[in-house]
């Protein structure tokens, strides 16, 4: 696999977009959205997974405008500064950043076919907030325990590509009303995916993290995603 990081540029500054490139050089682009702890290990082997699966990825550096290239290790010491970030975090231009990213992404010269994006808990929120401004640019949309996504539901209606939803039934950051409160605002749409790993918690997918990995979840979200991948942004 190989890596590089790019530069993205937009009317107040520019941020770095980080690149790692499939086996053989091109493929379909999966934009990569960062949790609360920054583009560090844990979205390097996200990428690693999805650059097996033949797609080009790139993670861009979200928190750029609070502290450029910015990543912790995952632990409780960590927490209080990651969400820091969190609570600093321009809602405003952020996603005009990530529409940016996007176009940077689709513009890179090995991607070929289409582009979807992928995020976790503060990314699958981006991700989420992204399908419903950019579904025209997109392809497929993966979000996972997105904790603002419900706060946002009255964007459902603008969301167009397909997307697919994970949560974790038994997350403490995420309440299960406010998990079914999504399913209700997208039930019936068939472009709508929505799977609850019911003895899922927060961030259960993260391998790099021991105080929030459940293998057995995170093993049939992922066979979900790649399913889904497979099915809406093929690789040729």
């Amino acid at each position: 696999m190989t890596k590089r990081t790019e530069t993205v540029r937009v009317p107040d500054g520019e941020f770095s977009l980080h690149v790692w490139l499939p086996e053989k050089g091109a493929g379909p682009g999966i934009l990569l959205i960062q949790e609360i702890f920054g583009v560090g290990d844990y979205m390097a082997a996200v990428a690693e997974d999805l650059t097996a699966l033949g797609y080009v990825v790139a993670a861009p550096d979200m928190f750029w405008r609070l502290e450029r290239d910015w990543s912790v290790e995952h632990s409780e010491t960590m927490m209080a500064e990651a969400g820091d970030k969190v609570s600093r975090f321009d809602w405003a231009k952020g996603p005009d950043d990530l529409e940016a990213a996007l176009d940077r992404l689709r513009g890179l010269p090995e991607v070929s076919g289409g582009v979807g994006a992928l995020g976790f808990c503060f990314g699958g929120t981006l991700a989420f907030l992204l399908a419903a401004r950019a579904s025209a640019k997109l392809d497929a949309v993966v979000s996972f325990y997105g904790s603002r996504v419900s706060d946002s539901l009255d964007r459902a209606g603008d969301v167009t590509v397909p997307i697919q939803f994970h949560f974790g039934g038994s997350d403490p950051f995420i309440p299960r009303d406010e998990v079914a409160e999504v399913e209700r605002a997208f039930a019936g749409r068939d472009n709508v995916e929505f799977h609850v790993q019911e003895d899922g918690g927060h961030a259960f997918h993260n391998r790099t993290a021991p105080m929030f990995h459940q293998p057995e979840p995170a093993a049939r979200a992922w066979a979900l995603t790649e399913d889904f991948l497979a099915r809406r942004l093929p690789v040729s």
